[in-house]
């Protein structure tokens, strides 16, 4: 099956778009108009190579693939369509720049239009939505933060040109929403000077627009030039996974976690990448045991630690460090709604309903959207014959996850949207010693 949304610039749905899938075997075309939410979806599509169209009358002709559908495989796509009169599309920025294997450090283009978003920061949950819009308009290093304009900046490049004063004109593009712009300065500030937060920054800004490939090929430079940059490995894990090489992705996450294994921000994000593709890495237990370990004041630590466990074979000594590590998480922060949540399915599954419904209902209380919590509650209680609480958490579970269903491709953004909120960090020095 193939499906997804359309959205235009200012991440609105698109109404009765043309979407046309068409098969690389001639005269195989399916066709669809995008509902209200501008959703569209063609199912018992057989396995093959595809190329997806978008059109609509005063809008810019979208394209997105050619890619392949493998057996029962969905294929979830989000596409920009632009108004004709738009700038700032992927084939400006291929006709931009161009690449090059010299210290310079220029990239490759994107081939169509439909590779570079409008501003992401719509397609998150409203929680990254905060987070990106911190981002934004926070200076990616101390060192470079300023208050000048966008025309005294020119005017100072202008007289001192210098790669800082590009990445501050940068940032002004960005909020702006000129992000053929943004990607320019940034790239002109690599170039300049090509240092570990000029180079993130010029990754993240294509990998937020999804312009993957060339992200790719910036994180990847990046690597090479400034190896021990977790945050650069980070990028390159998230540019992999969203261009679907999963795989690759979990291991240079796993990578960027051994690189500095005192901080904490490569086991959050290996964490939100297990919770957003429900996946296990191997290894990646050890990786939050060890996280847990150094950073015992870490709620979160305590957290995917535990969860980590959950995903074992279980036996009553696991059972026991499972609910451990987890009572030390509500210790920590008594607003982890998560946390409460598992305890609730730990003790459901052990048999003690009370227990189970007191965890439950505090996950309902601290959780934005509970809807696995009602879900959880509504088992308990049939389990204990109270058909009416029953039917009551049965009916929240469904109001609930209809509300998360409709953000459900915005959430399978949040990897990148995270890498882009790494900007507002400090570029890392040498490694800490690694844990004997």
């Amino acid at each position: 099956m193939v499906e997804g949304r359309v959205y235009d610039s200012r991440d609105r749905p698109i109404i009765g778009a043309v979407v046309s899938l068409e098969s690389a075997d001639p005269g195989h075309t399916l066709a669809s108009t995008t509902d209200s939410e501008g959703r569209f979806r063609f199912e018992a599509v057989s396995v093959g190579t595809y190329t997806l169209h978008t059109k609509l009358e005063g809008y810019q002709e979208g394209k997105e693939g050619p890619f392949v559908l493998h057996e029962q495989e969905t294929k979830s796509l989000v596409l920009l369509l632009t108004k004709a009169q738009e700038t700032g599309t992927a084939k400006d920025i291929s006709s931009a720049i161009e690449f090059s294997d010299e210290p310079a450090f220029t990239v490759a283009g994107v081939t169509d239009a439909t590779a570079l978003g409008g501003h992401a920061s719509g397609r998150v949950l409203p929680s990254s939505n905060a987070l990106l819009k911190d981002a934004a308009s926070t200076p990616r290093d101390p060192e470079h933060a300023g208050t000048s304009s966008e025309a005294s900046l020119r005017a100072m490049i202008a007289g001192r040109d210098n790669a800082d004063l590009h990445a501050q004109l940068a940032e002004i593009e960005e909020i702006e929403g000129r992000s053929l712009e943004a990607v320019q300065e940034y790239q002109r500030a690599a170039e300049m000077q090509p240092t570990e937060p000029h180079l993130f920054a010029w990754g993240a800004e294509l990998l937020l627009h999804r312009a993957f490939e060339p992200s790719i090929e910036v994180f990847t430079k990046g690597r090479r030039l400034h190896p021990h940059s977790s945050r650069i490995l980070l990028g390159l894990g998230a540019a992999r996974f969203a261009e679907g090489s999963k795989e690759q992705a979990e291991q240079i996450f796993l990578e960027a976690c051994d690189l500095n294994p005192s901080d904490p921000t490569p086991y959050l994000f290996l964490g939100r990448f297990e919770a957003t593709e429900n996946i296990e890495p191997p290894g990646w237990t050890d990786r939050m045991k060890r996280f847990a370990s150094l950073h015992p004041e870490n709620a979160m630590a305590h957290y995917l630690y535990a969860v980590a466990l959950t995903k074992q074979d279980q036996n009553q000594a696991k059972s026991d460090a499972v609910e451990s590590e987890l009572k030390t998480a509500i210790e920590l922060d008594p607003h982890l709604g998560n946390a409460y949540l598992q305890v609730g399915i730990l003790r459901s599954e052990r048999g003690d309903f009370p227990g189970a419904i007191a965890a439950l209902q505090k996950a309902v209380e601290t959780t934005p959207l509970p809807d696995e919590a009602h879900y959880r509650l509504a088992q308990v209680y049939r389990r204990t014959r109270e058909v009416d609480k029953a039917g009551k958490e049965m009916e929240l579970f469904k109001k609930i996850s209809e509300q998360k269903n409709t953000e459900a491709e915005r959430e399978r953004h949040e990897i990148q949207q995270f890498v882009y909120t790494l900007r507002g960090q400090s570029a890392p020095s040498q490694p800490a010693p690694r844990p004997q």
